[in-house]
């Protein structure tokens, strides 16, 4: 049986909140609801169970957009049609980073943003991230591009910083020749 997850929407105090470092190893109740936050996000990203279930698409959600004030964030990457990695991460920094920048063309959106928001994130074209796995085994992770992006749009959220705060007011959109739009 499916049950959705309820994602608190932007005006929440908890999205403003930079998290506290979360104990592990992780508790039953909240490894469950890992679980049901990968199996909606997954879902999302297939369009018939997106239609079937009235969900928005998205790959990523960071525990305080589930009121959870703790530094986890789950990631849903589809790398190839149909093909998923999941990606959960808990107490999470970013290590290194490349000197180029990105933005998704598109622009961001967020799941806890049920509105369009107009312009173009800087973002770093490749991240390290380390933390520990939910049983507290530390992990290493390499991302690259859209994966890059959603590491750090997942991360602001445990600092209380939402997309669109990185949105510069006086130069809200790219060019190709300004920085790369993937």
């Amino acid at each position: 049986m499916f049950k959705k997850v309820n994602i608190l929407d932007e005006k929440d105090k908890h999205l403003r909140t930079v998290c506290e470092d979360a104990k592990l190893p992780l508790s039953k109740k909240e490894k469950d609801l890992i679980e049901q936050s990968i199996k909606e996000l997954r879902y999302s990203q297939i369009e018939e169970l997106s239609e079937k279930y009235d969900l928005r698409p998205g790959m990523g959600l960071a525990f305080p957009q589930l009121g959870i004030d703790k530094r986890v964030i789950i990631i849903v990457h589809e790398y190839e049609e149909g093909k998923f990695n999941n990606y959960v991460v808990v107490n999470p920094k970013i290590t290194s980073y490349s000197d180029e920048m990105i933005a998704a063309e598109a622009g961001e959106g967020c799941l806890s943003v049920n509105r369009e928001v107009e312009g173009h994130v800087k973002r770093y074209a490749r991240v390290t991230i380390e933390g520990y796995d939910p049983d507290g085994k530390k992990i290493k992770i390499r991302a690259r591009e859209d994966l890059s992006i959603a590491f750090q749009h997942e991360i602001d959220h445990l600092n209380g910083i939402l997309f669109y705060d990185r949105i510069d007011p006086n130069h809200q959109f790219y060019t190709e020749y300004e920085l790369r739009l993937i």
